[in-house]
């Protein structure tokens, strides 16, 4: 399948990268993101959906060999076996979605709802991730990163999140990552050299949070 080949050169790309120095890490697939964070008629927030739109490269590639009734047009039906290859390769890395309530770390199920939608050349990745246990803290702290920064995360400049059933005294903010330059310099090419690059990409992280009273 076309994903397989992809994830197989792309994981290759990814072992050199992150043998390489801090100066020249760099991501290799680019991600432009929405997400809503669902919260039920009690108040308690129970997962988050994810739309994540992949760069012309990535999509051109992932939709080759794939057969169409009509030639560059791809239906969520003929996308399906695609969309689960996806999931369940984002499975290894945790959906590149973290979240703590009140500090704690929470878990989520197996993705639901997912499908691919291709339009104007792009793919976009739509799925579910139910919360393990739904929770209702006073702080809800979400991540989407790539600790490997492989892979890298721009949220949409319009309504990059919301919030979906939420009580209406819940306060969502939103933090973008900056460029990561200071950082990186920071960090050292020490760090490459000992292999403690699990979680470089944690600089670039988007940072959503919702404090409800």
């Amino acid at each position: 399948m076309a994903m397989r080949r992809l994830l197989g050169l792309l994981l290759l790309t990814g072992a050199l990268a992150l043998g390489a120095r801090v100066a020249e890490a760099h991501p290799h697939v680019w991600i432009t993101a929405t997400s809503e964070l669902i919260y039920a008629p009690d108040g308690s927030i129970t997962g988050v959906r994810h739309a994540w739109t992949f760069d012309d490269m990535f999509s051109t590639y992932a939709v080759q060999g794939i057969e169409t009734k009509t030639q560059g047009v791809y239906s969520r039906e003929e996308l399906a076996p695609l969309a689960q290859t996806n999931v369940e390769s984002l499975k290894e890395f945790g959906f590149f979605t973290f979240a703590k309530a009140d500090g704690k770390k929470e878990k989520f199920q197996e993705p639901v709802d997912y499908f691919l939608e291709y339009k104007d050349g792009l793919l976009t990745l739509h799925f579910t991730l139910p919360l393990k246990n739904p929770v209702k803290p006073k702080e809800l702290a979400l991540e989407v990163f790539d600790p490997t920064f492989f892979v890298d995360f721009k949220f949409a400049d319009k309504d990059p999140v919301r919030l979906v059933g939420a009580p209406a005294a819940c306060q969502l903010n939103f933090k973008r990552p900056n460029d990561g330059t200071v950082s990186a310099q920071a960090l050292g090419e020490q760090t490459f050299a000992n292999g403690d690059n699990s979680n470089f990409g944690a600089m670039f992280a988007n940072k959503i949070t919702v404090a409800c009273p």
